[in-house]
């Protein structure tokens, strides 16, 4: 079982938007029983609360469902993921210094690293749709499609 959490600052945007984009995609391969996939914040702000109705609304028409409500990432969560997924550089600051040890830091990584275009052109944050109109959600969804399937197959080599 592979165990991945997508961070962004509130979890109620970008992260549960990686996460209902990468669990369509491993269900839509039948890999579902091989992952274990959540989201969360490094603020808590937002815990208990639905994902942004924009992000919801924007997931919906393309067929994926946001379904988690908001929580806030822990230092002790580090021993339950393989994978901490930040959306960016602030997330990732925030993360490791969050981090218990080498091992942890080690566990956080940037999600578009894993977008060949992304990591090629150097743009490596996934933007706040927060205080933007709704293309900024379509364009999240963007981002996060073009680099969770870059880290699905990634991920193939670990199965």
């Amino acid at each position: 079982m592979i165990r991945i959490c997508f961070v962004c600052l509130g979890n109620i945007c970008r992260s549960p938007t990686a996460e209902g984009v990468m669990r369509h995609l491993v269900t839509e391969r039948g890999l579902s029983a091989h992952f274990h996939i959540e989201s969360a914040g490094t603020g808590g702000w937002h815990v208990g609360d639905h994902a942004d109705p924009r992000s919801r609304a924007a997931a919906r028409r393309r067929g994926f469902l946001l379904a988690g409500l908001a929580q806030q990432f822990a230092r002790g969560d580090f021993e339950r993921f393989d994978y901490v997924l930040a959306a960016d550089g602030e997330n990732r600051k925030s993360l490791l210094a969050l981090a218990p040890d080498e091992t942890a830091r080690r566990k956080v990584h940037r999600l578009r690293e894993f977008d060949a275009a992304s990591r090629d052109a150097g743009d490596l944050d996934v933007p706040d749709p927060y205080y933007g109109g709704d293309e900024g959600f379509e364009r999240v969804l963007d981002v996060c499609e073009a680099a969770c399937l870059g880290l699905l197959e990634h991920l193939a080599t670990e199965l």
